[in-house]
């Protein structure tokens, strides 16, 4: 019984795969996009609820992180008409909030919504680093990695039922997949709840976005420096981890930064 349940699993969830167009890889995805952007509004209002969020009205970073957001939303809104695929951005509606928070983190829901913690500041140091940071976040939702990565942890934990059915008879256990999913909790340059392969991807679209929303890709470079430095060597070999090792990462962001310069046009900030 447990071996034709287990390929039942096995079979749903090929049949639930589908092929990415930004990244042109197939990935898992038992949920629809508007199932995840309106579970990720929900999530979003009740945490920004729970939080300490800063108001442009008196902070400068706070005015920084909505600048940034929206010449990246820009950016990216026009990457996808250029490629015809527009339609991938529907229902998305961009909110960009900074947090008062000590935690080194920032994220990205389905449906730009989007969140930095000031712990994440004293290690960026300037606007052009902080971009490449909501760059990378905003490229995981893009590229729909929180799908993926939820859709996995339901077929482990909750067997790949429907969305409706696990919020309906498990909201607790469902509720906690997509914050894990979706990296709240997590800190940016430790554990985040992705594969080296999704973090690679977000980097390398990341650059691009960034890039065309007129900031320097190459911040990327000194930024994982000072977060290498910043986590004194307090993290696990790299077999070991979700995350590429900064050693890594920075080599294959350096390969990666040719392609990220060719959409870079600089813009003043003024």
């Amino acid at each position: 019984m447990k071996k034709i349940l287990l390929s039942l699993l096995v079979i749903g969830s090929l049949a639930s795969c589908s092929r990415n167009p930004i990244t042109g890889r197939n990935q898992l995805s038992l949920f629809s996009e508007a199932e995840i952007q309106t579970m990720a509004a929900s999530e979003y209002q009740s945490f920004l609820s729970q939080n300490k969020v800063v108001s442009t009205s008196v902070s400068k970073d706070a005015e920084m992180v909505r600048r940034i957001g929206t010449r990246i939303s820009n950016a990216v809104t026009q990457y996808y008409t250029s490629k015809g695929l527009q339609s991938e951005l529907a229902g998305y509606k961009w909110e960009y909030n900074l947090v008062d928070s000590k935690e080194v983190n920032a994220w990205c829901m389905p449906g730009g919504k989007i969140v930095v913690y000031t712990g994440l500041l004293p290690i960026t140091q300037n606007e052009a680093a902080l971009a490449v940071v909501m760059g990378h976040e905003i490229a995981h939702a893009l590229a729909k990695h929180g799908n993926e990565r939820m859709s996995q942890g339901m077929v482990q934990q909750l067997g790949g039922v429907a969305l409706a059915v696990a919020t309906a008879n498990k909201p607790a256990q469902t509720q906690q997949l997509f914050m894990t999913a979706y990296g709240l909790g997590s800190t940016y340059g430790a554990m985040l709840p992705f594969s080296r392969s999704n973090e690679l991807e977000a980097d390398k679209f990341g650059l691009i976005f960034t890039a065309m929303a007129g900031y320097n890709p190459q911040e990327a470079i000194p930024l994982w420096q000072r977060m290498a430095a910043a986590s004194g060597g307090n993290r696990p070999p790299e077999f070991a981890s979700t995350h590429p090792a900064e050693e890594t990462r920075i080599e294959k962001l350096k390969e990666m930064m040719p392609e990220a310069l060719k959409y870079y046009k600089p813009v003043s900030n003024k």
